[in-house]
C-alpha cells in the first residue's frame, strides 16, 4: 500500500470533500458557488469565478468571488476576444503570467492589469467526449505577477475535472426537470380545451401546437398563459 505524505493526504481529503459536495448540490447555482470557494481555499488565487457555456460556445457570467471578475469577464464576452473565449472555444488551458507584459490581447491585458488583477489561469470545464462541447471555464485570478506555478495549475485541471462532470450533471438535471415541467404544463392545457371545446387529446394538441407555430412563442409558455388566464394567446 502506498503511503501519502501529509500534504497528498489533505488534497485528497479535500477533494473527497469536495466531490461529495458536487454531489450534493442541489443545481447548477449551488455548483459552481461550490467550485469557486473551493478554488480559493485550494490555489493560490485571490479571485476565481466560472462562466458557463451559453449558445454554442458564447460564455455567460455563472459564479464570481468578487466583481472584479465579473468585469474581466464582460471584457472579454462584449467582444468575443481573450483567455475566456479562447479556453472555451479551443479547450485549451491558458495562463498569462502577467498582464502587464502579456501580448496576446494587449487591451485586454492592459484593462485587466488597470484592475489590479496580473496574473491569470483559465482551466476549460470539459467532459470525456471531444466531440461534446466546452462545458465552460474556471477562471483564476492574482494581483500578483507570475503567481501560478505547476503545482497550481496541476490542481486547477484535478478541480475543472471535477466541476465538469457534476455541472454536466446538474445541467442535465435541470434540462429534464423542465422538461417535465412543460409535459405537465403542456398536459393541463390540453384538458382545459378538451373540457371547454368537447375535442379529443390529438385535437388539443394540435390547437396548442398551431398557437404557438402562429406565435412564434414555446408550446410550454403557450400552455401557461392558457392555464394563467384561461385564454389562448
Amino acid at each position: 500500500m502506498t503511503m501519502l505524505d501529509p500534504s497528498q493526504d489533505s488534497a485528497a481529503t479535500a477533494f473527497a470533500r469536495l466531490a461529495v459536495e458536487l454531489h450534493d448540490a442541489p443545481g447548477v447555482e449551488e455548483t459552481v458557488d461550490a467550485v469557486v470557494q473551493f478554488a480559493l481555499q485550494a490555489l493560490n488565487c485571490t479571485y476565481a469565478g466560472v462562466a458557463l457555456s451559453v449558445r454554442g460556445s458564447r460564455a455567460e457570467i455563472s459564479a464570481v468571488t468578487d466583481p472584479v471578475v465579473a468585469e474581466v469577464y464582460e471584457l472579454q464576452i462584449g467582444n468575443q476576444s481573450g483567455p475566456l473565449v479562447t479556453a472555451m472555444r479551443e479547450r485549451q488551458t491558458v495562463l498569462i503570467r502577467d498582464t502587464g507584459t502579456d501580448q496576446r490581447w494587449p487591451q485586454w491585458a492592459a484593462k485587466v492589469a488597470a484592475l489590479g488583477v496580473r496574473s491569470v489561469l483559465d482551466v476549460p470545464l470539459v467532459t470525456g467526449d471531444v466531440r461534446s462541447p466546452t462545458v465552460g471555464v474556471l477562471g483564476l485570478y492574482s494581483p500578483a505577477a507570475d503567481a501560478f506555478a505547476p503545482d497550481d495549475e496541476a490542481v486547477a485541471h484535478i478541480l475543472a475535472r471535477h466541476a465538469s462532470v457534476a455541472l454536466a450533471s446538474a445541467r442535465h438535471e435541470a434540462t429534464m426537470a423542465q422538461a417535465i415541467d412543460a409535459r405537465k404544463l403542456v398536459g393541463q392545457a390540453m384538458g382545459i380545451l378538451m373540457e371547454r371545446f368537447d375535442i379529443d387529446a390529438d385535437r388539443a394538441f394540435a390547437v396548442l401546437k398551431r398557437y404557438s407555430q402562429d406565435t412564434n412563442t414555446k408550446l410550454r409558455d403557450v400552455a401557461e398563459q392558457l392555464i394563467a388566464t384561461r385564454k389562448l394567446p
